[in-house]
This record gives C-alpha cells, sequence and structure tokens, in this order.
C-alpha cells in the first residue's frame, strides 16, 4: 500500500516509513553529507576528504541511501577514466537546508552542553 493511501505520515507512529527517511537524513553521514552537497557537486574522493573520518564503505552506503529516498542524484559519465559526480535534487537541498541549520545551531551551543554535561557528570560522581 502506498503512503499516499494510508493515513498521514505520523513519525510518532512505530510502523511510519517518515521514520526511516528521518532516520536517513539525520544520521552522522547523512546530514554531514547532505551538508557538503548543498556547497556544490563532488567526485566520491572529494566527498570522503570533505566529510572527515567517513569510510568509504559508509559513504557509498549513505550515498545509496539517500539517493534512493530521491536527495541525492548520482551522475555517471562514460568517459575513460569513469566520472561519477554527486549533487543534490530538490528535495536534497530542502532536506540539507534544514539538517545544517541544526547541526550550525549545536555548533553555537556547544559551550552550554559542554557546561551542562560538566554539571551532569558532578552531580553524578558526588
Amino acid at each position: 500500500m502506498s503512503v499516499s493511501k494510508m493515513s498521514a505520515p505520523d513519525v510518532n507512529q512505530s510502523m511510519c516509513p517518515s521514520r526511516l527517511v528521518l532516520e536517513h537524513v539525520t544520521s552522522r553521514w547523512g546530514v554531514l553529507v547532505l551538508a557538503a552537497l548543498l556547497e556544490r557537486s563532488y567526485r566520491f574522493s572529494e566527498l570522503r576528504r570533505t566529510v572527515g573520518g567517513v569510510s568509504e564503505k559508509m559513504l557509498a552506503q549513505t550515498l545509496r541511501t539517500l539517493e534512493r529516498d530521491g536527495f541525492v542524484r548520482r551522475d555517471a559519465q562514460a568517459v575513460i577514466p569513469p566520472r561519477v559526480d554527486y549533487s543534490l535534487t530538490e528535495l536534497g537541498r530542502e532536506a540539507g537546508e534544514q539538517v545544517w541549520g541544526l547541526a550550525r545551531w549545536v555548533e553555537r551551543r556547544m559551550d552550554e552542553v559542554s557546561e551542562a554535561r560538566r554539571g551532569y557528570d558532578e552531580a553524578r560522581t558526588s
């Protein structure tokens, strides 16, 4: 049954397919890939260097998942050597802007988060 024939998506419902999509775009690598692609299109190796710490396997998996969900466009060019570029679809650009806003907010509030963590840890050890 398609989503349009079911009741409206509700991420709070355990079987709602929107939960899986939310997981894809808010995963550590999903956020960072979407954010990087907001700047421009990238080849795989460039994207891997830009998204520090991601393994080749995880980047490939993340790109496939985001492509399947309609957020990333894979453009394979029939040249020698082969060239594949990754870019955002319009849907991907919208998702990227949303999650990148959250990521930037976290960056701005890290001092407060660190202070809260210290207070919590001190209270637990006292």
